[in-house]
């Protein structure tokens, strides 16, 4: 599906991303691995050597506008051209809102947020220069869609990513270029610190299969997640774009855009006793939920 094509992909060096990179290779592109851990991006790499594909690295902590030009240019440098984005990167300082410091809120977001804004802009005007389109992918979270207990930081840089998405797909479907958020939901050491799927990750780390309650609740292993990547990097996605889809277990997902759920309208505007009588009467009702549903197998 993507013969011919480059593709750099953030933080592939281990989970998630060395899943999204071998399965891309797989497909027949080749791949830019990037990651902060030397080690681990060879291994990446050398194992899609090995398996035949083709692959470069790039060792670098993403954020800078630096390591994002780093990537494009490897890209071109090593393979004549770049296809493809997939902005993976991330890491966690999971604490609740009063033991989180400056720098555990600073760093989560420079990595997640403002390295998806580098890599995407970098990619885009690459994409622009060559003059056929191309493919970004910036990887969101649940998250970000739902609350996430002790993750104010992550929760606001996912949710960011997945507006980021919806605007980069308004200002360069002209340009033959498609942008979605993938929303991801794998057991992988990201998520091990959530209690509820902390031993079903020991799980799949020793080997097991992902119990079949998780996988038909959409949780599943990285290599799960995959197949939906290749497919949005391909050209037979042309036509999907400004989308948040999640993908996990046995499920894939499309997210609504924020709407409005219900209204209220009164003739001259607003006072507070009247504002109360209307979320008595009209808008209680329609106020949303912002917790999210844990799989059963999980608790």
């Amino acid at each position: 599906m993507l013969s011919h094509k480059t593709v750099v992909i953030t933080g592939s060096g281990r989970g998630l991303g060395r899943a999204y990179a071998r399965a891309v290779a797989a497909a027949g592109a080749a791949v830019v691995v990037n990651d902060v851990d030397a080690d681990a991006a060879e291994a990446v790499a050398a194992q899609i050597r090995a398996d035949g594909g083709r692959a470069a690295t790039v060792v670098a902590p993403v954020g800078p506008t630096a390591t994002a030009d780093a990537l494009v240019r490897t890209a071109v440098e090593e393979f004549g051209r770049l296809d493809g984005m997939v902005t993976n990167a991330g890491l966690l300082r999971d604490r609740s809102v009063a033991k989180m410091s400056d720098e555990d809120f600073d760093l989560v977001l420079e990595t997640h947020l403002r390295g998806s804004f580098t890599c995407a802009r970098a990619a885009i005007t690459r994409f622009r220069q060559q003059g056929d389109g191309g493919r970004l992918v910036l990887v969101g979270s649940p998250a970000g869609q739902r609350a996430s207990f002790g993750q104010t930081n992550y929760s606001a840089a996912k949710a960011g990513i997945v507006g980021m998405a919806r605007t980069l797909a308004a200002e360069t479907a002209k340009h033959g270029i498609t942008v979605n958020a993938l929303v991801p939901v794998a057991l992988t050491r990201m998520v091990a610190t959530i209690p509820a799927f902390a031993e079903a990750v020991a799980a799949v780390e020793r080997g097991e299969p992902a119990p079949p309650e998780l996988r038909r609740a959409g949780v599943g292993t990285a290599e799960d997640v995959a197949p939906l990547l290749v497919h949005l990097l391909s050209d037979a996605a042309a036509g999907v774009t400004g989308q948040a889809l999640g993908v996990g277990g046995d499920r894939i997902t499309v997210w609504t855009h924020p709407a409005v759920a219900a209204q209220a309208s009164r003739e001259g505007g607003w006072t507070a006793e009247a504002v109360a009588e209307a979320f008595a009467t009209e808008l209680e009702q329609h106020l949303q939920p912002y917790t999210p549903d844990v799989p059963a197998a999980a608790r």
